[in-house]
């Protein structure tokens, strides 16, 4: 199985770098003939090329997983999921107080370090902590309690509907 691997690997390099020294032409037939559909006029050879080779790879060894597909829709739809899009980076310093105590966890490559010790998540930290169950992202602040979001954007809701000029079925009727 793993020399077929290298076998597949090797002819989609190959592909790719022949794709790779086409013509502005010769790479707008390939699309032509692969997607069998016109060539999109806003698109450079550039993003031609890449989108070609990108096809090669995916019929090759698979595309994205349904999370990926998940995290794509919402972006293409202009609501991307804010706990995927919330990803922090390495180097990242989450600062927390707790019974008066002041704890820095900072982020790292493979999890998080917390007192010069290394976890493999914010959970495992808060509980450590904490000595109770706690989920980790909440505990640090990074996401809200279900029923604490509910009320927050039901309160928002409700602040924005009683001052005037915003909305507000009352403010209007109020006004000359």
């Amino acid at each position: 199985m793993r020399n077929e691997l290298c076998g597949v690997t090797a002819t989609v390099e190959a592909e790719i770098s022949r794709i790779q020294t086409l013509k502005s032409d010769e790479v707008r037939a390939l699309w032509r003939s692969t997607f069998k559909r016109e060539v999109p006029k806003a698109l450079t050879r550039d993003l031609l090329v890449r989108t070609l080779c990108w096809h090669i790879q995916e019929r090759a060894f698979g595309g994205h997983d349904r999370a990926t597909l998940r995290i794509l829709a919402g972006y293409a739809k202009g609501k991307p999921d804010a706990q995927k899009a919330r990803r922090l980076k390495p180097g990242t310093e989450i600062v927390r107080e707790y019974q008066g105590e002041r704890h820095t966890v900072v982020v790292t490559a493979e999890g998080f370090r917390w007192r010069d010790g290394d976890y493999s998540s914010l959970t495992a930290i808060a509980q450590t902590i904490t000595g109770t169950n706690w989920n980790g992202p909440r505990f640090f602040g990074l996401r809200m309690a279900p029923e604490r979001a509910g009320a927050t954007a039901a309160r928002d809701k409700a602040a924005s509907e009683d001052r005037p000029g915003r909305g507000s079925k009352n403010a209007r009727e109020a006004r000359p």
